[in-house]
């Protein structure tokens, strides 16, 4: 599966480059456009000293760490929110009898090499916060971890929402709540929001285990809603159980797909 997502990437990948001053142009517009959301948090700390508690530092180590995860997340698999157009075109027919994994034939579909500007704009914010905070090593190694955590459970969302689509095929929108969502709820400590929110991104869609609990980890901060220690660490356990859920919700889905009936 993984080498039949590298050969269609890369194809994908040889088109965009044959226009070389274009994909250039691409690769920096996303650079600066996501730069415009680190200036958002550069603005509000030039008229304060915390947010919610958290300095300038830990809130861009925050924002890197989600965005690097969100951007290669959707770089890599946020084309799946495209398929309700295959769906009423009836063109996922053609996914159906290729041999090769349906979610990676989605997921690949348009691959857009150029969103690389937004994860390496995400990689130098994290770098200058985790250079400022001076974080001890012995609790750098769950940068990797989050980060990995924080991919898994994005893709794990992007299917959910997929799957969503055989279902409800005139509602993407609703499906981007939920993936393009959680990519700008992520970028903020939890602390900003009210309590009964982050309950439910805790024990209901795991959005606080992308950077919020082992963030604290990493920043060794206490949880300002008190939610138990081994949380912290609790964030592969969470990916995993909510991979499985879209796994199974895209297998539920492509079997219940019946074409367009032309």
């Amino acid at each position: 599966m993984v080498r039949t997502y590298a050969l269609l990437a890369w194809t994908w990948t040889r088109a965009a480059a044959a226009y070389p001053v274009s994909f250039a142009l691409m690769v920096v517009f996303g650079f600066a456009l996501a730069a415009v959301d680190v200036g958002v948090i550069l603005v509000v700390f030039a008229n304060t000293t915390s947010l919610a508690g958290f300095t300038r530092p830990e809130v861009l180590f925050l924002y890197g760490a989600a965005n690097i995860a969100f951007s290669s997340v959707d770089m890599c698999v946020g084309n799946i929110d495209r398929i309700s157009q295959h769906i009423k075109a009836g063109t996922f027919d053609a996914f159906l009898i290729r041999p090769a994994s349906t979610w990676v034939q989605t997921t690949v579909d348009r691959f857009t090499p150029t969103r690389i500007g937004r994860v390496l704009q995400a990689v130098i914010v994290l770098g200058v916060a985790m250079a400022e905070l001076d974080v001890p090593w012995q609790r750098v190694w769950m940068v990797p971890v989050m980060i990995a955590t924080a991919m898994v459970i994005f893709a794990s969302l992007w299917t959910l929402a997929g799957a969503l689509q055989f279902v409800v095929t005139d509602a993407p929108e609703v499906c981007n709540a939920f993936t393009y969502g959680g990519g700008q709820l992520s970028q903020y400590p939890f602390s900003v929001y009210g309590r009964d929110l982050v309950r439910g991104v805790t024990y209901v869609l795991p959005l606080a285990f992308i950077n919020w609990q082992p963030g604290l980890y990493v920043l060794g901060r206490d949880d300002p809603f008190g939610t138990p220690g081994f949380l912290r660490f609790a964030g592969p356990l969470a990916a995993l159980l909510l991979a499985l859920l879209a796994a199974l919700a895209w297998r539920q889905g492509v079997r219940r797909y019946r074409s367009t009936g032309s």
